[in-house]
């Protein structure tokens, strides 16, 4: 006979005035595990029910989770909330572990209210046990379905950082960091970022030892080990996503060697037949930038001078000669004028002023006088093109201030005057004879530093920028040899105005990642 409302209400009276003796009333206990076969107010109000003396009845508890997860999976929402809602009741002792999988579970479903409540009872039974609840969810992470593993690892790099330190002690890190080292054995893109941001945030790496840790976890997905094929879209995604991860764990102490030798090796020799991994990206220049990014941080490297050779003889493909019937005075507006890249330009001199400081003598003992010799008219070349880009760059933005700023044409202007700027302070540190590595600058695409003092002196000129005018007094008159540089004749650079394009790099955008289908083996 099926149970109704009165037999639940009566079976609960008799539980709740039983007090002591509660646990020799069993038949009323099974009533109302039974109320989950009747109607909508049945279930309800057995949903609320079960829980409150589940722990009175031990040989009663797989009854009695399991008539709970069958309303965890009614048709009607109404009952499934409430019966999600009273779940973390259940997660005591043993059970922690399997509660923890069943909410994990039920991150599948497509109704908000319901989903907001599975997040609701997931972080309540932390408090419980938290060390069980991540059981729980990486079970369903490492064994689940794929929709359950993508909510439980996003459920991770959201909501782990939140709780507080007596919930999060060094155990439960640490057994959150070895169970990510295993789900990372086999990941897409998006997973393996939002993995990176779990462990990231965990207090017991936020040591030079922690980093470093990070540091070698990246280093095995990015599989600097191998050859780079550079037809592979999959591959190069693989290493832009590590490199991306990476970066913000380089510093002093935490080196990025490893991963500058490999693009020396082979990312600066293939450069030009990069498959790009999605539309839109800039495969040669996100690789640039990255390239220059961490060049900052590179430790003792083991074959520098091959290394600076091979950026060296990159930056020489970016940095044209002039035209062979260039006329003295400049004035030429012929079609075939090289074109300035000056994106690529400030990436390249970049990574090769911070890895020359560790060879000085390179320009000097390493490369003949005739290279040496070509190089200096290249970047002379470079320089008088560059200057005149400037200055219209300034005479454009000059009284420009606020919302006329924040137009995308001269959101465009702004940042190659900071490109431009940032190539001529480089500039003028490689044509000093000898050249020298001591100017510091900031990459346009980040964000400008504050001084650390304002008793700089004022520049003297257009060309004065950044760490270089701070550091030197202003002299009475620049030399010869700086005017005939730095002071082209106007004019003869405009046209190739129009050919820069301000390039932002973004972050992963759902487009494939490590690998397109998730597979229990490696892809790669």
């Amino acid at each position: 006979m099926a149970v109704t409302i009165e037999d639940l209400y009566r079976s609960y009276g008799v539980l709740a005035d039983a007090k002591e003796n509660l646990s020799q009333h069993k038949d009323a206990y099974q009533v109302i595990l039974n109320g989950v076969k009747g109607g909508p107010k049945e279930k309800r109000l057995a949903a609320q029910f079960i829980p409150k003396f589940f722990s009175q009845f031990p040989e009663l508890s797989d009854s009695a989770i399991n008539a709970q997860l069958d309303l965890c999976e009614d048709e009607d929402v109404s009952i499934r909330r409430q019966a999600i809602k009273e779940l973390p009741r259940f997660a005591t002792g043993e059970n922690i572990l399997r509660v923890a999988d069943i909410l994990t579970q039920l991150l599948q479903t497509d109704d908000t209210a319901e989903f907001n409540q599975v997040n609701a009872a997931l972080l309540s039974i932390f408090k419980v046990d938290a060390k069980g609840t991540l059981g729980g969810l990486f079970t369903q992470i490492l064994q689940g379905e794929d929709i359950v593993r993508e909510r439980a690892i996003k459920f991770l790099s959201t909501k782990l950082k939140a709780l507080p330190e007596d919930v999060m002690t060094k155990e439960v890190e640490e057994f959150v960091f070895a169970e990510s080292k295993k789900v990372l054995e086999d990941v897409t893109g998006e997973e393996f970022v939002l993995l990176m941001r779990v462990v990231s945030a965990l207090r017991i790496l936020q040591t030079v030892n922690g980093r470093q840790q990070l540091v070698e976890l990246v280093v095995d997905q990015a599989f600097l080990d191998q050859a780079l094929n550079p037809a592979a879209p999959d591959i190069l995604d693989r290493l832009l996503q590590c490199t991306r991860q990476a970066l913000p764990l380089f510093s002093k102490n935490v080196h990025s060697t490893r991963f500058v030798t490999y693009f020396c090796e082979h990312v600066l020799p293939n450069l030009s037949v990069l498959a790009t991994p999605m539309a839109g990206l800039d495969i040669q220049l996100e690789m640039l930038k990255l390239l220059a990014e961490m060049s900052p941080f590179c430790g003792d490297m083991e074959k520098l001078e091959a290394n600076l050779h091979t950026l060296f003889n990159k930056l020489l493909e970016f940095m044209p000669l002039p035209p062979a019937d260039e006329p003295e005075d400049g004035d030429n507006s012929s079609s075939d004028e090289p074109k300035l890249q000056f994106s690529s330009v400030e990436c390249l001199l970049y990574s090769f002023h911070q890895l020359g400081k560790k060879l000085p003598d390179f320009l000097l003992d390493k490369v003949d006088q005739e290279r040496l010799k070509d190089f200096k008219i290249r970047l002379q070349f470079f320089a008088r093109g560059l200057q005149v880009y400037i200055r219209q760059l300034r005479v454009a933005l000059q009284g420009k201030s606020g919302d006329a700023l924040k137009t995308e044409e001269n959101k465009i202007k702004v940042v190659a005057l900071k490109i431009t700027n940032n190539i001529n302070v480089l500039i003028k540190d490689l044509f000093h004879n000898p050249p020298s590595y001591k100017s510091s600058v900031t990459l346009s695409w980040k964000p400008v530093q504050k001084p650390e003092a304002a008793t700089a002196p004022k520049r003297s000129g257009p060309e004065e920028t950044g760490a270089s005018a701070m550091k030197k007094p202003v002299p009475p008159a620049p030399r010869r040899d700086a005017r005939q540089i730095y002071n082209p004749p106007s004019g003869k650079y405009s046209a190739t105005i129009g050919n820069f394009a301000y390039e932002q790099r973004g972050g992963f955008r759902g487009g494939r990642g490590f690998r397109g289908n998730r597979s229990r083996g490696r892809m790669y």
